[in-house]
């Protein structure tokens, strides 16, 4: 109860004089905040906005001081006379209403609250009992409130929250809020989804309880993120890559964050947050990724880059440590027949057999890798010699064995095999990558199907070493511009050629850093091995058919047929071919005049791409030579496919025929065939007159060699 002496009445209040209590009974409102009982305070004045506003009813409830006219001004409440019922005030007689039922209840002793709502303000009203002189109730007291802008603050508040929840509940990521001792508060769907434990089961737990991680690759937990940045005090990640156990023992891969989170007036921590995100299909697509990168896809085994790094730490440890490895490269024998034969998903799946064979044969602790095409590598570490060559042989022999059965045919393979020790003396990894490639090259052209063990003294592979060196001096010279052209005379022969055309063998020919000249003999097999005779031929192509129009325009003697020689491996790009066809166009030589050689391995090797290239050519004009004729097994069977209009003579058979009468007579069935067939022969590597004699008596139409004329220089290239 709330006891009303004449000191605290604010009708009968002694402090005032009469003017002050009559503008107090006028029901002027008071700031009884601001009020001051201090002797000497000077008489309270009203203020606007008032912050609260007081009242007394009787226990007939009719307002003994109510709030007047200055409070309706600030407030829009209507100002209320003493002795105004509060039903009058408030247009109600339920007794019900909240207004009215407080004041009920205050006159029963209790205090009771009820808001009230004025032209878009909100109030909060409390009322409690008022005692009289006597101390029994004599009425009522109460205050009210304007709470509009606490009110509209919660509200804000309340849709911010809701707008905080509804977000954190739509975001992909895994949100959970704790306390500043670690326990959960809040945690989203996704969060919910991800460990398996539901809102209501989780909160109030230690996060370390619902988060479980666990380390991916030595599966042991981690340390709870939400206990590390609250000890640390700062955002923290968890370390490598993490694993979430849930509940029901699945398992996700995480990436997770914990921030602590501060009070903002003082920095206090309060609490903290943990972020995390399901990275599962990215871990599983990352991990693919790692292992494409160091793995051949079609057969699962590592690839040349993991080869190489693991190689290399082989190098260092046999330096460091004193250790002993063999190197094995291996490159399957007539595998391209396979491909060429049935394609090359049938080659695919036949490297997949050889692969499970290869595997077969080596040891746990050794590497076998494919290092592109057919080709694979073994790294026996800490293997003794006479182990590793005795598994360099059972590789062997196993291939050697193994037949692939492809749509009832079947079809055997063989492997050559470089072996390479490697010790505290050997090199780096491109020097035994180099000898291994030599050995193996060594093995091919020694027969294939053999393993070569290399040695520093080894004259073969210091042979095909060599002509590896050539690689960078034949691209430096194509670049420097020091290559020549050359051409050697064919000249008719016979009384009855008199008259004939004249025919010029165009040759190539490569200058030192020097100067000095470099036969087509040192570089030529190099060049070819390497696949490095395409641009040759493409250059020669160029370089000649621009002289040679030029020679053309200026000839005032007989004509001359300049004869270019074509490779093997031009034939068969069909790129070269055109290539042709466009520089006939650019240079403007005359294609009558152009006359392409062909040796006859090429010829035969690549039968039909030398029947498209010569009936492509034919129709411009151009005519054929077959080169070195008699050289191969099956010469004459395969002659009279080829639309040629020269043959000439293989020079083995041609040089010392006057004094071989096997050769005499080869070159002799060699040039009746020939005129048999309507093709002009030419004999080469005529070095003396007694041979040249002979060729005429043979009836030999042309003949080139040294004794008619030595090669000269066609043109230098400008």
């Amino acid at each position: 109860m709330i006891p009303l002496s004449k000191a605290e009445d604010p009708v009968h209040s002694e402090s005032g004089d009469r003017r002050s209590r009559r503008k107090e009974a006028g029901g002027e409102v008071v700031d009884i905040r601001r009020a001051s009982s201090a002797p000497g305070a000077r008489e309270p004045r009203p203020v606007e906005p008032l912050p609260a506003l007081l009242w007394t009813t009787d226990r007939e409830l009719r307002f003994s001081a109510g709030p007047g006219p200055a409070f309706a001004s600030f407030t829009g409440w209507v100002g209320a006379a003493p002795g105004t019922s509060l039903s009058d005030y408030f247009g109600t007689t339920d007794p019900d209403a909240p207004p009215l039922a407080a004041h009920r209840a205050a006159l029963a002793g209790e205090v009771a609250t009820f808001e009230q709502e004025r032209d878009a303000r909100l109030f909060q009203c409390q009322v409690g009992p008022l005692a009289g002189p006597d101390g029994a109730i004599a009425g009522c007291l109460g205050i009210a409130l304007d709470v509009t802008g606490r009110k509209q603050t919660e509200e804000a508040l309340d849709r911010e929250k809701e707008r905080a929840q509804v977000t954190l509940a739509s975001i992909g990521d895994g949100v959970i809020r704790t306390d500043e001792q670690g326990c959960i508060d809040y945690i989203n769907p996704v969060a919910e989804s991800l460990t398996g434990w539901s809102g209501a089961e989780a909160v109030g737990r230690p996060a370390g309880e619902v988060f479980l991680l666990l380390d991916e690759v030595s599966r042991k937990p981690l340390r709870d993120p939400v206990e590390r940045c609250l000890e640390e005090d700062r955002v923290v990640e968890s370390p490598g890559h993490a694993l979430l156990l849930c509940r029901d023992r699945r398992e996700f891969s995480v990436r997770d964050s914990a921030a602590p989170i501060h009070d903002r007036r003082n920095g206090a921590i309060i609490g903290s947050v943990l972020v995390f995100k399901d990275v599962t299909q990215l871990r599983s697509m990352e991990r693919e990724m790692i292992y494409l990168a160091s793995h051949d896809a079609l057969t699962g085994l590592i690839n040349r880059r993991e080869f190489e790094a693991r190689l290399k730490r082989a190098i260092r440890t046999a330096r460091a440590e004193q250790r002993h490895h063999v190197l094995l490269y291996l490159d399957l024998d007539e595998f391209k027949i396979i491909n060429d034969t049935c394609g090359h998903l049938v080659g695919d799946e036949m490297l997949k057999q050889i692969t499970a064979l290869l595997r077969s044969r080596v040891r746990r602790s050794d590497t076998l890798a494919r290092l592109g095409g057919d080709e694979f590598g073994v790294l026996l570490e800490d293997c003794p010699l006479d182990q590793a060559r005795q598994i360099a042989e059972e590789i062997r022999r196993t291939v050697r064995d193994f037949r692939f059965s492809w749509k009832d045919q079947l079809f055997e393979v063989g492997v050559s095999c470089g072996f390479v020790t490697i010790n505290n003396d050997s090199g780096d990894l491109a020097q035994i990558m180099s000898a291994a490639d030599s050995a193996l090259y060594v093995a091919k052209d020694s027969g294939r199907n053999r393993v070569h063990e290399y040695e520093a003294d080894d004259t073969l592979v210091a042979e095909r070493y060599g002509e590896m060196q050539w690689i960078q001096r034949i691209q430096r010279a194509l670049e420097e511009k020091r290559f020549r052209l050359f051409y050697q005379l064919i000249q008719p022969i016979g009384a009855e050629h008199t008259g004939r055309e004249l025919l010029c063998e165009v040759l190539l020919r490569m200058l030192d850093a020097n100067g000095t000249v470099i036969e087509p003999s040192v570089f030529m097999s190099a060049a070819e091995r390497y696949h490095l005779i395409g641009d040759l031929d493409r250059w020669v192509v160029h370089t000649a058919f621009r002289a040679l129009a030029e020679a053309q325009r200026r000839e005032v003697s007989r004509p001359v047929l300049f004869a270019v020689n074509v490779s093997a491996q031009s034939l068969t790009d069909e790129t070269f071919l055109f290539y042709v066809l466009a520089q006939i166009e650019e240079s403007l030589v005359d294609p009558r005049r152009l006359c392409f050689e062909i040796t006859e391995t090429a010829a035969i090797s690549k039968l039909d791409s030398a029947i498209r290239f010569i009936s492509a050519l034919k129709v411009k004009g151009c005519r054929f030579i077959l080169d070195d004729f008699g050289s191969g097994l099956s010469s004459f069977a395969y002659l009279k496919d080829l639309a040629m209009d020269f043959l000439k003579i293989d020079g083995e058979f041609v040089q010392n025929m006057a004094d071989d009468r096997v050769k005499r007579a080869m070159v002799e069935s060699i040039n009746q065939i020939g005129h048999v067939m309507g093709l002009q022969t030419i004999a080469e590597w005529v070095e003396n007159r007694q041979t040249l004699e002979i060729l005429r008596d043979l009836g030999v139409d042309y003949a080139q060699g040294y004794w008619l004329c030595r090669p000269q220089p066609l043109v230098h290239d400008s």
